[in-house]
């Protein structure tokens, strides 16, 4: 017979003895490998940033045409003596970046735009062996969940990809009367760089969190507000693209006026170009100017967003969306000075970067919103 108890009768509060109670299936045993898998993407991502920024300063040094091959191996090394250096000067001599433009260059003076090109190609090589040696660590040691392998091998599949989209890129101004590399070709390159850091953004994003908390997120999620940070992403890589393009041209360097571009709203030489398409490519007056367009799209759609979401039952979809307007905002101003002042390097460069935060600020606002996380009612 069991022992009435007194509704007065106070509770304990000492803990059971025993092991504290563990999670679900759907967690055991998993959670060691989400960190370590995690920090491998994390410095996956560094070094990817990295060449994105070193491939930008390659860009704006007229760097990117100064090795003439793509060896994947043979490559690795650089010139080791003096006979080795006039062999590779001798193949840069041939293709018209140096007979239209650079004729009579120095060796020394092609030594610097070969270091970076070949410190571009360096860091990529870096990526793939960080990669390739992380993967086979993982299979390895057997720490892989059911549901990542595939992930895994995408982001070097992306990888790899990327490796031959830059040789189709650089392959492009080796010929003809190019002085520089198709500037489409330039856009793809850079916006699979992209799609790679948004893609191990996003498997970080969610290495962070248990499965049983995404698998219970779920419930809880912001669609409104997930749509809204979807829209902002798809105008922010388009901007993103229409960037690589007036830097493939030099077309921030044509028009230093704002907010008119040569004291006129739309440039009148804006479709002078034949067949018609080739403006949108090729014409540094309209490549610049969809570029302003779409930028200042981004801006509006931005604060649309952020006021929208000022009241959003989550904070951190409010944060983020605040967040992404700032850096907006910031993002615009930079382009604005880089205009103003002919785009030197150290201009485009940090508005080259400023593109990176607002992907992962946006990136990380539709998290917010898709998985939220638990949040206290009060406050």
């Amino acid at each position: 017979m069991s022992n009435t108890r007194s509704i007065f009768e106070e509770v304990s509060t000492e803990k059971p003895s025993g092991d504290a109670p563990k999670g679900g299936l759907i967690d055991a045993g998993r959670n060691d490998w989400r960190s370590g898998v995690a920090w491998w993407m994390k410095i996956l991502f560094a070094l990817v940033a990295l060449m994105v920024v070193i491939g930008g300063l390659t860009r704006l040094t007229d760097s990117g045409l100064s090795i003439t091959e793509w060896n994947v191996i043979k490559g690795a090394l650089p010139p080791m003596n003096e006979a080795a250096w006039l062999i590779e000067f001798e193949k840069y001599k041939t293709i018209p970046e140096y007979q239209l433009q650079n004729k009579g260059m120095e060796l020394s003076a092609f030594k610097t735009i070969y270091w970076w090109e070949w410190g571009h190609r360096q860091l990529g090589r870096l990526v793939g062996l960080v990669w390739f040696v992380g993967l086979v660590f993982f299979f390895i040691t057997k720490t892989i969940p059911r549901g990542w392998k595939l992930r895994m091998i995408f982001v070097g599949l992306l990888g790899g990809l990327q490796g031959v989209v830059g040789w189709w890129m650089v392959s492009s101004g080796l010929t003809g009367r190019m002085v520089d590399v198709a500037s489409y070709r330039l856009a793809t390159h850079l916006g699979l760089a992209f799609i790679i850091l948004a893609t191990l953004f996003w498997f970080i994003m969610k290495l962070n969190r248990t499965e049983m908390e995404m698998f219970q997120s779920r419930r809880t999620r912001d669609n409104g507000s997930a749509q809204l940070a979807k829209v902002l992403l798809v105008l922010a890589f388009a901007q993103i693209l229409l960037g690589a393009l007036v830097a493939g041209i030099d077309a921030g360097r044509g028009y230093i006026d704002w907010p008119m571009m040569g004291g006129e709203f739309l440039p009148s030489e804006s479709f002078d170009y034949t067949p018609m398409w080739t403006n949108f490519f090729e014409n540094p007056a309209l490549v610049q100017f969809n570029h302003r367009m779409l930028g200042y799209i981004v801006m509006l759609v931005g604060v649309f967003a952020w006021f929208k979401t000022r009241t959003a039952a989550l904070r951190k979809v409010q944060i983020g969306f605040k967040a992404v307007m700032l850096m907006l905002f910031i993002q615009m101003l930079l382009g604005i000075f880089t205009v103003l002042y002919a785009a030197p390097w150290h201009f485009a460069i940090v508005h080259q970067v400023g593109a990176i935060f607002v992907l992962m600020l946006i990136l990380q606002t539709l998290f917010a919103a898709t998985y939220p996380s638990e949040q206290s009612v009060r406050g």
